[in-house]
């Protein structure tokens, strides 16, 4: 949970000052990381809001999916756009993909992470390594 912790504290808010977004890139850090990330949001803002760039949008809608599915979250909203950004090596506007979801906490979330807590989770949504690994293929095949 320290690194979580560090994430939060190192986290750069610059788009819209919004303390409860994440900026999910698909390379920087792994899936559950933002799982966890986005568990410690809404515990202290009630709800998350993950936001995604071309390829890092499919990272985004596992995250939402895993919390979803495991009871922790609702979805709220789903906004979807094209954003233009500079493409530094042409040197000409490219267009971009763009997701943002909103996720708020079940009615049930603080059972869950007391649940988890207890149970020692071990940084990967209580699954262990192999369950993760299976969860994701699993995942990935039914996208």
């Amino acid at each position: 949970m320290e690194e979580i912790t560090d994430g939060v504290n190192k986290m750069n808010i610059a788009e819209s000052q919004k303390k409860n977004r994440i900026q999910v890139s698909n390379t920087k850090k792994p899936l559950f990381f933002y799982v966890n990330l986005s568990k410690r949001y809404m515990q202290q803002h009630n709800e998350v809001e993950l936001s995604a760039l071309g390829m890092a949008i499919s990272t985004v809608v596992s995250v939402a999916e895993i919390l979803k599915n495991n009871g922790f979250a609702v979805e709220k909203k789903i906004m979807t756009s094209t954003v233009e950004i500079k493409d530094e090596s042409r040197g000409r506007p490219i267009q971009k993909a763009k997701i943002e979801i909103v996720l708020g906490k079940t009615a049930n979330f603080d059972e869950l992470m007391a649940a988890a807590q207890e149970g020692g989770e071990n940084g990967n949504g209580g699954l262990g390594l192999e369950g993760a690994v299976i969860y994701h293929l699993l995942l990935w095949m039914s996208l």
